[in-house]
């Protein structure tokens, strides 16, 4: 059987829309991850998975250590469930959040929450909780060039040097509501843009990568040594999915994260130092065939965030060979699909997608269903499904 044969055999029973995730492919692409880690512990990015049970599935596999999570309020449902070593990779300002992480002993033993700039600590500082929080401080991992008018990857944090780290790790030093016990910096442009791309385009964005990585490695170990003059720091994270062996290679790196990997989702096939197996997907059903050469499927339109543009649209993976109709994309309700493989299709079939990033796929649909092979072996809720909206 071809996949597409394997997939409609698997989920016979189901009627469309429902999202699968191949369990073999998943685990194939966490062991994967795991030998380009070298050695060095993964931190699971819950974004990119967003369902509990599958967290739980990857961290009991090997190489896998704690949780990267988006929000606080996130952070304690997942401590509430018996998840550990939680951190929040974002900073949060919401207070009813930090006083329940404040009062619950347990909470405050698991999660490790995230700041930049003095604003965070005088935030928390205000609220008197009545023992400390574990505190992160957010490295920007960006890379800066021509004097500061060329720059590539996620405006996050304001801290880039060693003596700003230095001043902040100072000040939290001072504070007894709060303790320092990690460093984090995410180089997006190279985590998180595949270079497998063709022409001077492609030739630029390798060297720009190639030379962040450079700078990146020197200014990061830099900035660790001179916190850790003030702090003895358990954890050291860095990278993502798209440069997990070369983060991991640092000697001041001590885990890497990495979330879209497990998923493989299509923005994650433009990469030249790895290749993944499709592991999460929807299917819609065809509901009408308008013309030859195009077939109608029910729903469709899950753009991924991120700047707008086709590659942040899912991607029609099953039957090979079908794109979107120009004038329509892929609409709230109905999504017309061209190419040779409408042809064969009928009313009824299916169409297997794609979304364009990883755990955005689970905000649509209240459960996966897990497939070994040609069978379902389980079904389990999405976040969504648990009824938790985080973002």
């Amino acid at each position: 059987m071809d996949d597409r044969q394997r997939l409609d055999r698997a989920t016979a029973g189901l009627e469309p829309p429902f999202a699968v995730v191949d369990m073999d492919a998943l685990r194939a692409n966490a062991q994967s991850m795991v030998r380009r880690a070298h050695g060095k512990p993964i931190r699971v990015a819950s974004k990119s998975i967003r369902s509990r049970a599958v967290l739980e599935r990857v961290l009991a596999m090997d190489g896998y250590a704690g949780v990267m999570a988006f929000t606080l309020p996130e952070a304690l449902w997942l401590v509430s469930h018996g998840l550990r070593d939680v951190l929040v990779a974002y900073p949060t300002v919401d207070v009813p959040a930090l006083r329940a992480l404040g009062s619950d002993a347990h909470a405050r033993a698991g999660i490790t929450i995230m700041v930049d700039c003095p604003d965070h600590l005088n935030l928390i500082e205000s609220l008197h909780l009545p023992r400390p929080i574990r505190i992160c401080l957010d490295l920007d991992a960006g890379f800066v060039a021509f004097a500061g008018k060329f720059r590539a990857g996620a405006l996050r944090s304001p801290i880039r040097h060693p003596d700003q780290a230095a001043r902040i790790a100072a000040d939290i030093a001072r504070r007894p509501a709060m303790r320092l016990v990690g460093l984090m910096s995410y180089e997006a442009q190279i985590a998180g843009v595949g270079d497998r791309v063709p022409g001077a385009y492609g030739r630029m964005l390798r060297l720009v990568q190639s030379r962040s990585q450079r700078e990146l490695a020197v200014r990061r170990g830099q900035v660790v040594h001179a916190v850790r003059q003030a702090v003895d720091l358990e954890f050291v994270n860095g990278g993502g999915t798209g440069c997990i062996e070369r983060t991991a290679a640092e000697e001041a790196i001590t885990e890497v994260a990495a979330g879209s990997g497990f998923f493989h989702p299509r923005l994650f096939d433009f990469y030249r130092n790895f290749t993944g197996r499709p592991a999460a997907m929807f299917a819609l059903p065809v509901v009408r065939k308008p013309a030859p050469g195009v077939v109608t499927v029910l729903g469709g339109g899950y753009p991924a965030s991120g700047s707008s543009g086709p590659s942040r649209l899912p991607y029609p993976h099953l039957p090979a060979g079908l794109t979107y109709d120009g004038n329509e994309g892929a609409g709230e309700v109905q999504t017309p699909l061209v190419g040779q493989a409408a042809h064969d299709l009928r009313i009824g079939d299916r169409v297997w997608f794609r979304h364009a990033k990883a755990g955005e796929l689970c905000e649509r649909f209240a459960s996966l269903h897990l497939i070994e092979g040609d069978r379902i072996v389980d079904e389990v809720p999405t976040y969504r499904g648990e009824g938790q909206t985080f973002l």
